[in-house]
């Protein structure tokens, strides 16, 4: 079955970097747009970022522009968040999507991950 797994989330001290990795497995993710979001306990899930598949252009909510960097790697079929600079604020579940298209709009991504949790704190 498709399936996309995340990892490489953590706890790091404030000012520190991870970098998550979403896989993919029986899809290519070069053909789709990948989104990362995130949901922190009470909050609603917000869209961090997105890459293309058409033209790898990408998507930075404001909160973390300058901050994280996502890329991919499709001879790898896996997609990165490099998140530096990391802020309490940060600390979230993090997922990955699949869909269409680069777009912050959850409701349009098909496929999901089941999510890394990211914790800020010294």
């Amino acid at each position: 079955q498709v399936q996309l797994v995340e990892s490489g989330g953590g706890l790091v001290q404030p000012g520190g970097s991870l970098r998550l990795s979403c896989a993919a497995s029986r899809f290519t993710l070069g053909y789709y747009g990948i989104g990362w979001f995130r949901q922190a306990p009470g909050k609603e899930r917000e869209g961090v970022s997105c890459i293309s598949s058409s033209d790898g252009s990408t998507y930075y909510a404001d909160s973390v522009k300058g901050r994280f960097t996502i890329s991919r790697d499709n001879a790898k079929n896996t997609v990165y968040l490099q998140m530096n600079s990391l802020k309490p604020e940060d600390a979230a579940v993090y997922y990955c999507a699949a869909g269409e298209k680069c777009t912050v709009r959850a409701a349009l991504y098909h496929y999901w991950g089941q999510g890394t949790q990211v914790t800020v704190s010294s």
